[in-house]
């Protein structure tokens, strides 16, 4: 059996879910345009140039989601999956993840951006193992905190290997591992498997993938 992890954002989606999130509450007038709209931004380009503070981000998405009850929550999930994330999602990309998984690897998303906003859309794949950060709940309602360890660069690679470890299983468990990945932030995994592949990368892992002789692949079009 193959290991096979995706990441998701501008990888298997022609987007990235956490900005478009946070675009998608601005544009319904949830949060204030002025407050959040150019914050955003910022961030989304140290998260591209590599500089991004992964706990002031959180801070700032997580948030919003403790100053609603979880049903309505659910209902903007549903709208934005909808409106926003299903029109990004590929036909290359689906036949990607279908493949792997008729031949019966082991296949996982790991991703930074929450489990909240992920959970539908790795569904949307027909894969079961979602390894994302984690918003912490008490009684069924966000805290706008972080729950245990954010799935971002090196410590993508301390959630997958907690997650074998939990179904009894190591790197050596698999004959191959692969991870597909456009960010120059995931060259700690794709540095730790056996098959990197750099997806529609940015120009720091292309020049990397280049000079490693790693494949690189294209799920636009």
């Amino acid at each position: 059996m193959d290991l096979v992890l995706f990441d998701l954002d501008n990888t298997l989606i022609a987007g990235d879910s956490d900005f478009e999130w946070a675009q998608f509450l601005i544009g319904k007038g949830i949060l204030d345009r002025d407050l959040y709209e150019a914050k955003n931004l910022e961030f989304y380009e140290q998260y591209k140039a590599g500089t991004l503070d992964i706990d002031v981000f959180l801070d700032f998405q997580l948030q919003p989601l403790s100053r609603f009850p979880r049903r309505q929550l659910d209902l903007w999930q549903r709208e934005f999956l909808a409106r926003h994330i299903l029109p990004l999602v590929g036909d290359k990309a689906r036949a990607l993840v279908g493949g792997h998984l008729a031949r019966g690897a082991l296949c996982a998303i790991v991703t930074a951006t929450n489990s909240f906003v992920t959970g539908p859309i790795i569904r949307e794949f027909g894969i079961a193992h979602l390894i994302a950060t984690i918003p912490a709940q008490e009684n069924g309602r966000f805290t706008g905190k972080v729950r245990g360890l954010p799935s971002f660069r090196e410590g993508k690679i301390v959630r997958v290997e907690t997650w074998l470890e939990a179904m009894g299983l190591w790197w050596s468990s698999f004959e191959r591992s692969w991870f597909y990945s456009d960010s120059l932030n995931d060259l700690p995994l794709l540095s730790r498997v056996s098959n990197p592949v750099a997806v529609d990368p940015d120009a720091t892992l292309r020049a990397h993938a280049e000079g490693a002789g790693w494949p690189v692949l294209s799920l636009l079009g």
